[in-house]
């Protein structure tokens, strides 16, 4: 990355908590009594290093425990690291969590200029920029009264247009958008571009994979309060998608070890369908309660889905080819049995899907004892989001329709995509403007 021009450089930083089983012993230690170490260390960060150039628009990622939050609080000035530095260039104006920085008992408009004041900008330089605040947030009469009695939609909405009209040339967002409807999330990330094309910079935490893909121009990525890489988002988002399935060795990625493609190590007990010994959905989130019925003349005993790439993954990239595979078992003679699957939105919609008699593949006889696999491959081209996939092994008993074994929503489904169209799907358009 370039460093003559960083917005934020984090160099050697280290968290660590102490960790007292009683308060016996916080207490002695507070006051140094006794030799002994009465705690267990907890590194929540540990020596991380990363640079953010200025003008853009930096995502971090990782599992829960990873240390963003932590290393936000830090470069915010919330929290102090127990070592290493961290050099601000330029205002921060920040949005952590839900209620940080606001007093339950002020008014909206008390809480603008409370806000405004801890960033160093007096009454009437907040003047000047109240009326953007309030159009942002757009929540009416209410800026008048207590924040107390605000619905967390109301509250996000305030919070992020005081963060953002403050005329910060940094800009710090912690998962906060989650809370605000989808038309408020569509202005605030129209901001995030009008700040880019400003210049200014931002960094992004959040555990939407899709927001991170289609925002951010770098992602860092964490594990256990280090940094395991950093690159472009797709890579990035590749390789956190595999740690989350256990299929890379996390420690050989952070010495920079890579195989003779440039890929990162695998473990070594990792098989191109999985990890040895286990079944391809172990290696998925799936639905622990998932809706499933049928009358026992086959059963779908493992499924799979695979990305580009053939890995097992709930995360497929927009546009990339992609496969739904599923493994039955056969407990007697079934003529021209039936694969399905059929991808819905989550209020349920069926919105694509197909099956083996629709594709004109299942003129086959499956005897008692037999084991098939079918495999469905296509290219993705649902718009970002999450969708549910369901799976079911289905055919004829005579002229009677007949359910073997069917999973409703079995697993999630979700796509990751840097450019979305209107609707559920892209038509991928092909567009000519030329002036007559």
């Amino acid at each position: 990355m370039n460093e003559q021009k960083y917005a934020i450089r984090v160099k050697d930083v280290t968290k660590m908590y102490k960790l007292f089983n009683r308060n016996r012993d916080r207490v002695l230690d507070a006051f140094g009594l006794g030799r002994k170490k009465r705690y267990k260390e907890h590194y929540a960060l540990n020596k991380l290093s990363f640079d953010v150039p200025q003008g853009q628009t930096v995502g971090i990622i990782g599992t829960n425990g990873a240390g963003k939050s932590t290393i936000l609080k830090i470069i915010t000035g919330v929290l102090t690291p127990t070592s290493g530095e961290v050099d601000i260039k330029g205002r921060i104006s920040a949005l952590l969590e839900l209620g940080a920085g606001f007093n339950q008992e002020y008014t909206g408009i008390e809480n603008v200029y409370l806000n405004g004041t801890m960033m160093g900008y007096t009454k009437e330089e907040v003047d000047e920029k109240l009326q953007d605040i309030l159009d942002f947030a757009d929540i009416g009469d209410f800026v008048y009264q207590p924040v107390k009695t605000y619905s967390s939609g109301m509250f996000i909405r305030l919070a992020f247009a005081v963060a953002i009209n403050i005329d910060p040339e940094i800009l710090i967002v912690d998962e906060a958008l989650s809370v605000g409807d989808v038309f408020f999330q569509s202005k605030c990330y129209k901001k995030f571009e009008e700040f880019r094309e400003q210049g200014k910079t931002v960094v992004f935490v959040s555990h939407d994979l899709g927001s991170i893909a289609r925002y951010c121009d770098h992602v860092i990525l964490l594990d256990h309060g280090r940094k395991v890489s950093e690159g472009i988002p797709r890579d990035i988002i590749d390789l956190y998608k595999r740690i989350l399935v256990n299929q890379v060795d996390v420690e050989a990625v952070i010495r920079g070890e890579t195989d003779a493609a440039g890929r990162p190590i695998l473990k070594n007990s990792q098989k191109k369908n999985g990890i040895k010994g286990k079944l391809w959905r172990d290696s998925l989130e799936v639905n622990p309660k998932v809706n499933e019925y049928g009358d026992g003349s086959a059963n779908i005993v493992d499924f799979a889905i695979k990305d580009e790439t053939g890995q097992l993954t709930n995360t497929v990239v927009k546009d990339k080819k992609f496969s739904i595979i599923s493994k039955v078992e056969f407990h007697k003679r079934i003529e021209n049995p039936i694969f399905t699957f059929t991808i819905k939105n989550r209020q349920g919609v069926a919105l694509s899907g197909t099956n083996t008699m629709l594709e004109k593949k299942n003129l086959f006889t499956a005897e008692e004892g037999d084991t098939f696999v079918c495999t469905f491959e296509q290219e993705m081209n649902l718009q970002g989001g999450t969708y549910l996939l369901s799976i079911s092994c289905t055919g004829y008993d005579g002229v009677d329709f007949t359910v073997y074994h069917r999973l409703y929503d079995v697993v999630s489904l979700t796509v990751i995509s840097d450019k979305d169209t209107v609707g559920f799907y892209d038509m991928h358009s092909d567009v000519k403007v030329e002036k007559l």
